[in-house]
């Protein structure tokens, strides 16, 4: 299993649709017994919170966003984690709007030190 993901932080490697998660967005990460949450921010996103759990390498949670137009959107999500050879932690999503048409896949991964 890969490390926690405990105070993490964490960023797409490409961006997204307008209006989505992109590159100048951050990810903050918290893993306790096997419940993650974290709270995102950058870009388009002013706000955005995800809840939800890990079982061994795979998390499956929910989130919600704020964005820059004042719209609010949510959705789900499914991400398979592992470690670069750098020793960093990527997450391989895919996710799909529970809140309006579209989903997708991404990759996201820990910022480097």
């Amino acid at each position: 299993m890969a490390r926690s993901l405990d105070g993490l932080v964490l960023s797409p490697v490409a961006d997204q649709a307008p209006g989505q998660v992109g590159t100048l967005t951050r990810f903050t990460y918290h893993e306790q017994e096997g419940r993650i949450w974290a709270e995102y921010t950058g870009g388009d996103v002013v706000r955005g919170h995800l809840v939800g759990t890990r079982e061994a390498d795979v998390l499956d949670f929910r989130y919600v966003q704020l964005k820059q137009d004042g719209t609010t959107s949510s959705g789900h999500c499914v991400s398979a984690v592992s470690e670069l050879p750098d020793g960093r932690v990527r997450l391989d999503e895919s996710w799909e709007w529970e809140s309006q048409e579209g989903s997708g896949t991404s990759v996201v991964e820990e910022l480097a030190s």
